[in-house]
Order: C-alpha cells, then sequence, then structure tokens
C-alpha cells in the first residue's frame, strides 16, 4: 500500500498529465503483479474531462513512485463505476495508438 503517480505520454518527450493515486499492489505467487487504487484527490470538472478524454484516447499510463521521477512500468487502466482503478502490468505495449479525430 502506498502511493503512486500515473503519468500519460503523448509521446517520450510530452507528458500531457499526471495524476497522483494511492494504490495497493499484490503479487501472485509466479511474480505478476496487479494493483488497485483511487485518485489521491477528488478530480474537479476540468480534471475528470482531461482524465475521461485521456482514458478514452488510450488507456496506458506510466506509473511512477516516490521518489522516482519518471514512471518506468507501463500500466493499462480501467475505471470501475465506483472510482476503482484497476492497473495491469502492460509490458508489451509499444505506444502506439491510432486515434481519428473529426474536425468537422
Amino acid at each position: 500500500m502506498g502511493q503512486g503517480r500515473l503519468e500519460w505520454w503523448a509521446n517520450r518527450s510530452t507528458c500531457l498529465e499526471t495524476y497522483d493515486i494511492d494504490i495497493t499492489v499484490t503479487v501472485d505467487a509466479v511474480g505478476n503483479w496487479r494493483a488497485t487504487g483511487r485518485h489521491a484527490n477528488a478530480l474537479d470538472a476540468t480534471q475528470r474531462e482531461g482524465w475521461d478524454f485521456l482514458m478514452e484516447m488510450d488507456p496506458h499510463f506510466s506509473i511512477a513512485f516516490p521518489g522516482e521521477d519518471r514512471g518506468g512500468i507501463t500500466v493499462r487502466v480501467v475505471e470501475a463505476e465506483d472510482g476503482t482503478l484497476w492497473l495491469v502490468e502492460a509490458p508489451d505495449w509499444d505506444g502506439s495508438v491510432s486515434i481519428a479525430f473529426d474536425l468537422t
């Protein structure tokens, strides 16, 4: 149990947003880990809009723990209706995503 920070990176040099979370990590018998968490602070309307936008674009974040300047573990985040965040390591994610914008 502890704290962490979810970082959403647009590319290797541009972090669009960070979110502090309270996190609980469990490790199974073969060393695979899973985590659950919650936003450390309730998101205001603007933060919620940004969070929802990023989650819709791509739910992959880097996670950083206290003392780390930058997240090194990529996780896929799923948010339950009650606000619980489920984090699963995504080591095979290559950082690419295909997004279409309707500019009409």
